[in-house]
C-alpha cells in the first residue's frame, strides 16, 4: 500500500513523485501528445485496412473472381518483399524492429518513423501473417518524442522512458479492444514497483484515454474501421467443470509449444536475414516474403478455402471463427494453424509488423479443433486458446488474461477460472522451453521477447 513516510536510503515516495514540480507538466504533455498521436496512428490503421480490403476483395472482384484464388498470395507477397527490402537496408531505423524481438525495446527515434510506416504499409495489407500493434507502438513513441528536443531528450533519458510510452499507449488505445488492455500490457511490461510504476503508468493512462476517444470519435465520423482485435459474437459459456480443466491445460501446454516452435523458428530466420551484406538481407527478405506467400497458398490448396484466412493478421478470420465454430472442420483448423503457423514463424525473422494477433489467431484456432473432445466444448476451448496464446507469445500472463478476458465480453466472468489457469501453464511451458540461460541475456524489460516501446 503506497505510504508517504520513506526509510533512510530508499527512493522517493509516491507523495513526492506526484508533487514534483515537473510532474503536472508531464501529465499535461502526456495529454496532449495524446492527441495528434492518436490522429496519425487512426489515419495508418484506416489506410492499413483500405488498402487490405482493396488487395484481398476489391481486386479479386474485378478481375472476374469470387474471393481471391488459392495463387493470390504469391505475387501479393513477392510485391512485399520487393517493397519492403529497401527500406530495410537503406532507410533508418531498418523499418523497425524485427518481431521476433517481442513488441520492440526502447522507444523508437523520430528519425526512423517514416521507415516503420512505410514497412508496415508495403507488407501488412498485402498478407504479412503479422499484427499491426508494433509499427503502432513505434508509430506514437516515435511522434512522442518530436515533443522533446534533441537536447532535452540526450540530458533526460527518463522523460524519454515515460514520454515515448505514453506515446504507444496512446497509438494502441484501442487496437487491442480496450484501452485498459494497453495500460496492463505498459505495467506489466515495465518491471517497475510503487512511486516509479505510478510515475510512469499516470502519463499513459492519460495519453491512452486521450487515443481511445479520438479513435473512437474519428471512427463514428468518418465509417473508417480500425482493425481492432475483438470479437463481436462468441459461443455462450457456463461454469467450467472439471472436464475444461482436464483438456484445458494441456491444451494451454500444446499451444505454448506451438508458439514458442514458432519463435525459435523465427530467431534462425533472422539470423539468416540479418547476416551478410545489404544485397544478400534484401534479396533473403524477399525471399522468406515469397516462401509466406508459399505457406498461404498451400493452406488454399489444402482445405479448399480462401488464402485470405490464413493471411494477414489474423483479426477477421478470428472474428469468423469464434462466431460460429462449428462451421470449421477439424482438417481446416489444423491446415490453418500448420500454414500460418510456418508463415508467422518466417515473418517473424524476416519481415515487419507485431508478433501478437497471428499467435492469439493460432491459438484459437487450435483450441477450436480440440473442441469436440468428450467433456470439452467450443466456449472453454476458445478461451484456452486466447489466452494460453497471448501468455506464451508475450511473456505477459496478466496482460493475456485481460486480453482474453476482453475478448470474450460477457462470457468472460463464467470463463475466468479457466482463463487464469490456462494463462499459468502457457506461461511455465513457454519459460521452460525459452531456457534460462537466453532469459538471462535479454535486456532489461523483457526486450527480447516481449518488450513493449
Amino acid at each position: 500500500m503506497p505510504t508517504t513516510s520513506r526509510q533512510p536510503g530508499s527512493g522517493p515516495t509516491l507523495h513526492e513523485v506526484l508533487l514534483h514540480k515537473g510532474y503536472p507538466r508531464l501529465l499535461l504533455i502526456s495529454a496532449l501528445v495524446g492527441i495528434p498521436v492518436s490522429l496519425a496512428a487512426f489515419g495508418f490503421v484506416g489506410l492499413e485496412h483500405e488498402l487490405q480490403h482493396w488487395v484481398w476483395e476489391s481486386l479479386p472482384a474485378a478481375a472476374g473472381y469470387g474471393r481471391a484464388p488459392w495463387w493470390w498470395p504469391l505475387p501479393a507477397l513477392l510485391l512485399a518483399g520487393l517493397l519492403l527490402a529497401p527500406v530495410v537496408t537503406r532507410l533508418p531505423g531498418r523499418g523497425g524492429h524485427v518481431p521476433v524481438d517481442g513488441l520492440g525495446g526502447p522507444p523508437t527515434p523520430p528519425v526512423a518513423v517514416p521507415g516503420v510506416v512505410l514497412a508496415a504499409l508495403a507488407g501488412l495489407p498485402l498478407g504479412v501473417v503479422l499484427g499491426p500493434e508494433a509499427p503502432l507502438m513505434a508509430l506514437g513513441g516515435g511522434l512522442a518524442l518530436l515533443a522533446v528536443r534533441s537536447a532535452r531528450r540526450a540530458e533526460q533519458p527518463q522523460l524519454v522512458a515515460v514520454l515515448g510510452t505514453a506515446g504507444a499507449a496512446a497509438a494502441i488505445s484501442t487496437i487491442f479492444g480496450s484501452p485498459l488492455v494497453a495500460a496492463v500490457m505498459l505495467i506489466e511490461a515495465a518491471g517497475l514497483g510503487g512511486p516509479q510504476l505510478i510515475a510512469l503508468i499516470l502519463p499513459s493512462l492519460l495519453a491512452g484515454g486521450v487515443g481511445a476517444l479520438v479513435f473512437t470519435g474519428f471512427g463514428h465520423w468518418t465509417g473508417l474501421a480500425i482493425g481492432a482485435l475483438s470479437l463481436p459474437q462468441v459461443p455462450k459459456s457456463g461454469v467450467p467443470d472439471a472436464g475444461d480443466f482436464l483438456w484445458g491445460v494441456p491444451l494451454a501446454v500444446a499451444i505454448a509449444v506451438v508458439c514458442v516452435a514458432g519463435q525459435t523458428v523465427g530467431r534462425r530466420v533472422k539470423t539468416l536475414t540479418t547476416t551478410g551484406t545489404a544485397r544478400q538481407t534484401a534479396l533473403r527478405t524477399v525471399l522468406c516474403a515469397v516462401a509466406v506467400g508459399g505457406c498461404l497458398a498451400a493452406y488454399a490448396l489444402l482445405t479448399g478455402r480462401s488464402p485470405e484466412e490464413a493471411a494477414l493478421s489474423g483479426q477477421a478470420t478470428l472474428g469468423t471463427l469464434a462466431a460460429d465454430p462449428a462451421a470449421w472442420p477439424v482438417g481446416a483448423l489444423l491446415a490453418l494453424v500448420l500454414c500460418k503457423g510456418l508463415g508467422w514463424s518466417i515473418a517473424l525473422g524476416s519481415l515487419r509488423g507485431g508478433p501478437i494477433f497471428p499467435a492469439i489467431l493460432l491459438g484459437a484456432a487450435l483450441g477450436t479443433a480440440c473442441a469436440p473432445l468428450p467433456g470439452f466444448g467450443a466456449a472453454p476451448a476458445l478461451a484456452v486458446g486466447l489466452a494460453a496464446s497471448g501468455a506464451a507469445v508475450t511473456g505477459l500472463p496478466v496482460t493475456s488474461t485481460v486480453l482474453a478476458a476482453a475478448l470474450l465480453g460477457g462470457e468472460a466472468a463464467n470463463s475466468m477460472p479457466l482463463l487464469i489457469v490456462s494463462t499459468v501453464a502457457a506461461f511455465i511451458t513457454a519459460e521452460a522451453l525459452r531456457g534460462r540461460p537466453k532469459r538471462e541475456a535479454a535486456p532489461a524489460g523483457r526486450t527480447e521477447e516481449s518488450g513493449v516501446s
